[in-house]
């Protein structure tokens, strides 16, 4: 499975929910191969904190590198054996292989989606990652970027006719998120219409994307209860946000899942350990979502046309 992680703004998530994603995917024994195509900011390094890498590789060994043919040997690291986090170090033998493939510092996004060779040895890639790893995971720029039009361009189902291919657009819970998740997916030079302009059938494109809701608060029927304009204006405004994601095909049939406001991930992008909610530093509740993003991806009933 090939999964594209794309969002319209930046601030969504992405990039920390997409490494905790594939660090659950791993635990559940499915080698995951972890492709930080945000050329403009390779971070995926210091999610998994990984020093030297923490801001994309210097080596001239990274993807931004590879697709400009500029080196032939990309940059994989043993996220597990590299992580200068203990905890997570000593998970070394742990579940599925986790490798990253991380941008290039300082990199940019100078390069043309149009072409050839860049598609060409983008297809390479991905078809080489995924005859060795179960699930490969590709981090694109935020919006309308070049990484996903090469994204697009590489995938066409012309030359990937057997191959599953998946795409993940993550917002937060808020009008303007949510009407930008939307444009990105349907609107004007959108996914599903640059992507019958490369050949893909419409229908078959929109049953492989789903939306994942990031930092959702939590309503509850406490907030009912306790009344007051505060918790009458809480509901009524999460109410508001349901009926919008459904009326821009948003809603329960196209989400892979939504995770909490974690305090953590507020103060600082990482992965969330079992060992942190053990030591009352994160939520249970957090784990939860990102174990229940990683057995939704993975089954394939979740993959139907909707």
């Amino acid at each position: 499975m090939i999964v594209f992680a794309t969002s319209d703004k930046g601030g969504t998530g992405r990039s920390v929910t997409s490494c905790n994603l594939a660090y659950r995917l791993s635990l559940r024994g499915i080698s995951t191969a972890y492709l930080d195509f945000d050329f403009g900011s390779p971070t995926a390094g210091a999610l998994f904190e990984i020093g030297s890498v923490e801001r994309g590789t210097q080596t001239g060994n990274g993807l931004h590198s590879y697709l400009r043919g500029h080196n032939s040997l990309h940059q994989r690291i043993d996220v597990r054996t590299s992580t200068n986090r203990d905890a997570l170090r000593s998970q070394r033998s742990r579940g599925g292989k986790l490798v990253l493939l991380p941008g290039d510092e300082g990199g940019g996004e100078a390069m043309s989606a149009n072409d050839p060779k860049v598609v060409r040895r983008c297809r390479e890639l991905l078809l080489d990652l995924d005859s060795t790893f179960k699930v490969v995971i590709v981090d694109l720029s935020a919006g309308r970027s070049v990484a996903m039009q090469i994204a697009l361009e590489a995938t066409r189902p012309l030359d990937m006719p057997d191959k599953e291919v998946c795409w993940l657009v993550y917002h937060r819970w808020t009008r303007q998120h949510l009407m930008a998740a939307q444009g990105l997916v349907h609107g004007p030079k959108g996914l599903l219409k640059t992507g019958v302009e490369l050949g893909y059938v419409p229908e078959d494109l929109l049953a492989r994307i789903r939306f994942v809701r990031t930092a959702v608060p939590r309503v509850t029927d406490e907030h009912a209860a306790s009344g007051g304009p505060q918790a009458a204006w809480l509901l009524k405004q999460n109410d508001a946000l349901r009926s919008l994601a459904a009326e821009y095909r948003l809603g329960a049939g196209a989400l892979l899942g939504e995770t909490p406001v974690e305090p953590v991930l507020q103060w600082r992008e990482q992965i969330v350990l079992d060992a942190d909610v053990n030591a009352g530093i994160a939520n249970r509740a957090t784990v939860e979502a990102f174990e229940e993003l990683a057995r939704r991806l993975w089954d394939r009933a979740t993959w139907v046309r909707v």
